[in-house]
């Protein structure tokens, strides 16, 4: 027999409340205070602080990011076969993970001097643990989205809050931490005490997430096994399409990530700009996250998509482009490059909550887990390869540490980083979305589908009710399977 939870169905739920909408975007707060740290400092920590050399950190962080997308599978299996009857699937990673998480966060930016091969070596290991303890909060955390609603209007806020809460934390890093990053401060203490303060502002964010954010979405099975897992998978398309979307996407928002610290202070010589572009994408992305809502009413998620993704690669050619007499154009499109990135940011996550529904729809066993793990692991592949290509852009260029005036060929480096190579990326990711099957309406049918079919089985196991019966079509999902 299927074991059913006692939770209510969409049709029966109320929508979400602005607290818990608000709690869970504060967990995507505190997610940032350790990866966009770490995606906007890792790399300048290691060459300029700790002395690790450019090439030698970019395969660093190459390896490392892609340890972590196998993480993310790993994380994706320990939340499918859990459950808590008090606390739920997914928020008791969240009670018991953040204080590892942030604690490991603090020591990854603090880097002994216990020589060359020392300092590599306990850079590999903490990355390597940080982004495993990222990956068990993260996951749960993600896929919590799915747990809390099906209505897909809340679905976006869910997703605007979660990206607001992200840009937040990244515009304080970009407005208060990004302009003391010079050679002339003492930088291992600012990255120390910021980190350390991070663990309490940390927790608190998690623990506001963890009282607010409730899964309310009806589960038929608790636990699901590797032979559902890969079912589920396999015969989820509009996952794949996603997954190889957000891989090209994310390896240019990565190199542009990374490199947008060199390219303020080194190509434009204006770090002090860095606190202006952050200012510009949080005000931005406020703007885009009240508008959300109507814009996915109108156009669809998917057709937003590709509005994002041109408004970057638009941004990243004007940044590559700009000559050095025209800062102010590099400026421009890299603060319209971060809105765009900030955009799609918010419609990824209800694109790949809506995935779920389609993989319960075609297998009938809802795993929020393995299916968020799957996507995490290509944006985490996307992540490395674009975060080693701004490193290897800067050491085939040339670009040396310390220096106040970096080559022409460091500069070009930084440029391609910057710029160029977030625009290709983005071109692709556009081309791949064009034919992306799941529009907003073929989900709403298939959410009342599913609803159907519950009904149906409640009916069944009714004294005296019988079961309507199931019309196949060349578009029918396949039998739900069961535990026993």
């Amino acid at each position: 027999m299927t074991t059913t939870e006692s939770s209510t169905t969409t049709a029966a739920q109320p929508r979400l409340r602005p607290l818990a909408i608000i709690g869970y975007g504060a967990g995507d707060a505190a997610n940032n205070l350790a990866f966009t740290t770490a995606t906007m400092f890792l790399l300048v920590y290691y060459t300029d602080v700790a002395g690790i050399g450019a090439a030698a950190a970019g395969t660093l962080l190459l390896v490392v990011r892609i340890f972590d997308a196998f993480a993310d599978v790993f994380a994706g299996r320990v939340v499918d076969r859990t459950y808590s009857k008090r606390f739920g699937k997914f928020r008791p990673f969240i009670l018991f993970g953040s204080i590892p998480l942030l604690v490991l966060s603090f020591l990854t930016f603090n880097v002994p001097q216990i020589g060359e091969s020392g300092m590599l070596l306990y850079a590999y290991l903490t990355y390597a643990a940080l982004g495993l303890a990222y990956s068990l909060v993260n996951i749960p955390y993600g896929s919590l989205a799915g747990a809390m609603t099906q209505n897909a209007s809340d679905r976006a806020k869910l997703s605007s809050a979660r990206t607001i809460g992200a840009i937040i934390v990244g515009a304080f890093l970009g407005i208060v931490i990004a302009p003391l990053i010079k050679p002339e401060n003492d930088l291992q203490s600012i990255f120390t005490f910021m980190t350390l303060g991070f663990v309490v502002v940390g927790f608190v964010l998690y623990m506001f997430t963890f009282f607010t954010a409730k899964e309310r979405v009806r589960r038929d099975v608790k636990s699901v096994s590797m032979r559902q897992s890969l079912a589920i998978l396999r015969s989820n398309r509009p996952l794949a399409m996603l997954c190889a979307s957000s891989f090209l996407f994310l390896t240019g928002m990565l190199a542009m990530t990374t490199a947008q610290l060199y390219y303020l202070r080194d190509v434009l010589g204006a770090i002090e700009l860095y606190a202006a572009v952050s200012a510009i994408q949080i005000v931005g992305t406020l703007a885009v996250g009240a508008a959300l809502p109507a814009i996915v009413r109108r156009i669809g998620k998917r057709n937003a998509y590709l509005i994002a993704t041109a408004i970057v690669a638009l941004g990243g050619l004007a940044a590559f482009l700009a000559p050095a007499e025209m800062g102010w154009l590099g400026f421009a499109g890299l603060a319209l490059a971060t809105i765009g990135v900030a955009f799609n940011s918010m419609l990824v996550w209800a694109l790949e909550a809506d995935t779920v529904e389609y993989g319960e729809w075609k297998t009938g066993i809802r795993a929020e887990g393995i299916i968020y793990a799957l996507f995490s692991f290509t944006r985490k592949t996307g992540q490395a390869v674009g975060g080693a290509l701004a490193a290897y852009a800067l050491a085939i260029g040339g670009y040396v540490a310390g220096e106040t005036v970096q080559s022409e060929g460091a500069e070009l480096g930084i440029r391609f980083a910057v710029g160029a190579l977030p625009a290709l990326a983005c071109v692709l990711a556009a081309v791949v979305m064009l034919f992306y099957p799941l529009t907003d309406a073929r989900h709403r049918q298939i959410v009342a589908e599913i609803e159907q079919r519950r009904a149906d089985s409640d009916a069944a196991i009714q004294p005296g009710l019988s079961t309507a019966a199931f019309v196949a079509s060349s578009d029918t999902p396949n039998p739900p399977s069961k535990e026993s």
